[in-house]
């Protein structure tokens, strides 16, 4: 075995992130450090900044490269009573990591406290215990590091081997920074998906508003529902054009409302004028949309991935104080397995059904869509049909394990395309490096208690794949 045996150490003591971190035993080991560890990242789906990769931009300090846009710290800091000027507010930068640091002890079992480690760790070599005490030191020199050229976001991306990353932009979006990147020629790839839910939510308050800006941008007045579809498919083109191979929707379920032409016509056109709709004939909208969008990512060859379970902006009070994505989003109890069932039968009827990868947010769901994506998988393209990585809630050891475990026993693992960070934070990839090591332990444990045989060869080529060679082979990026 050659796996690597170094122990990081602290003032005489084994620090926490060390080389058999996660790792309970020599095969998970072995799985780790031969495999896994140095396999290139593909970070197929993100929402960082384009503007910030294309620019490279250099951070002033690890409080601004950490914490602004991190709603996952500002839940945690929130729950231990600190005050929202230290969060989202107005206070000095050095301030908020102060605060931030006081509260990272208290989120042992958290995921938090891993990824806060590991992050440190990979990033800045830094293996102390982020606390009060230690929050001055690791400031200044994790903030000497970010405010130089060699941490600038690109090289960030670099130094955890990232070989793709793909954003997430809306239709009217202009990818100025995309083409950016493209014409650099840098040997950092990166993509984007489109995200069109503002054009299918129809009755969201400021649709109207929204369609008058995709008119400006795609050049068509859009009065019917022939209208919105040609603009969104002009919308696709250009993103084509410009290497994106990927659409996201995150939704609380799939929609499936059977209507015919003339009722969705009817529908939009109500909308239009400025009048309300009904429950059903939102739902009958929703549907119909999604339905076209989908057979046009099949028609360009594109994946579509849905993001199914959110229940979002619960805290009217803090949401119309903070606007979306601060913090107060959960886990929804949607009913899923009927209307997804009829909505990708619908397109495999024509066969119109593109590779598909479907993230659950209510692990209670998690056989429901391991075993769903097997009802398509039609034998024309490996791994076709995809039940994505545990996202948002579920991106932690147990939700991981959960989502493996159950696309294990409903699926083939090895046909799994692996991690994403879902993130807005350029120091959150260690998150597949985190991914790693639990999808080795898991394989390891196995090998260790006689359930799978020591084949390390053949394990670690599946390991390999699930974490690297899997997703290339899935994705067609430009």
């Amino acid at each position: 075995m050659k796996s690597n045996t170094t122990i990081q150490s602290v003032n005489g003591r084994k620090a926490l992130i060390h080389s058999g971190f996660l790792l309970e035993n020599r095969y998970a080991e072995e799985l780790y450090h031969d495999f896994a560890s140095k396999m290139p990242i593909i970070d197929y789906h993100c929402h960082l900044s384009p503007a910030d990769i294309a620019n490279d931009r250099v951070f002033d300090n690890i409080a601004e490269a950490w914490i602004h846009g991190d709603h996952y710290k500002w839940r945690a800091m929130r729950t231990m009573g600190v005050e929202e000027k230290y969060i989202t507010g107005g206070a000095a930068d050095v301030d908020k990591f102060r605060k931030w640091a006081s509260v990272v002890p208290y989120t042992m079992r958290n995921p938090l406290y891993h990824w806060t480690h590991l992050e440190l760790a990979r990033y800045f070599d830094e293996y102390k215990l982020l606390n009060e005490s230690t929050a001055a030191d690791v400031y200044e020199a994790t903030s000497g590091l970010l405010n130089t050229p060699e941490y600038s976001c690109q090289n960030l991306l670099s130094k955890m081997n990232v070989e793709v990353v793909c954003t997430t932009e809306d239709p009217i979006d202009t990818l100025e920074y995309h083409q950016k990147m493209k014409q650099n020629g840098h040997v950092l790839k990166m993509s984007t998906a489109f995200r069109p839910d503002k054009a299918i939510l129809i009755d969201n308050q400021a649709y109207n508003d929204y369609i008058d800006k995709l008119e400006e941008v795609s050049d068509i007045s859009i009065n019917s529902f022939k209208d919105i579809c040609d603009a969104l498919s002009k919308r696709m083109q250009y993103f084509h054009s410009n290497g994106c191979r990927l659409s996201d929707h995150g939704l609380n379920h799939m929609y499936f409302e059977p209507s015919t032409d003339q009722e969705i016509d009817a529908i939009f056109k109500k909308r239009r004028s400025g009048n309300s709709l009904s429950d059903s004939e939102a739902l009958k909208f929703h549907s119909a949309i999604l339905l076209f969008l989908a057979e046009a990512y099949h028609d360009l060859g594109w994946v579509q991935q849905f993001h199914l379970g959110a229940l979002r902006n619960n805290n009217s009070r803090m949401n119309n104080l903070l606007g979306p994505d601060t913090g107060w989003d959960s886990i929804g109890d949607f009913s899923q397995a009927s209307a997804l069932s009829r909505f990708l039968n619908a397109l495999d009827e024509k066969d119109k059904l593109a590779k598909t990868i479907i993230y659950n947010l209510n692990p209670a769901d998690n056989e429901v869509m391991a075993s769903m994506i097997g009802n398509f998988n039609d034998g024309k393209v490996k791994g076709k049909m995809q039940f994505g990585s545990g996202w948002w809630f579920l991106d932690q050891k147990d939700g991981i394990t959960k989502q493996l475990n159950a696309l294990s026993n409903m699926g083939l693992l090895s046909c799994f395309i692996g991690m994403l960070t879902d993130s807005r934070s350029f120091l959150s990839f260690p998150r597949h490096e985190y991914f790693r090591r639990v999808l080795c332990n898991i394989l390891g444990d196995e090998i260790n208690r006689g359930e799978l045989p020591a084949d390390m060869e053949w394990i670690g080529k599946m390991v390999q794949d699930v974490s690297y060679y899997n997703a290339k082979e899935y994705f067609e990026f430009l």
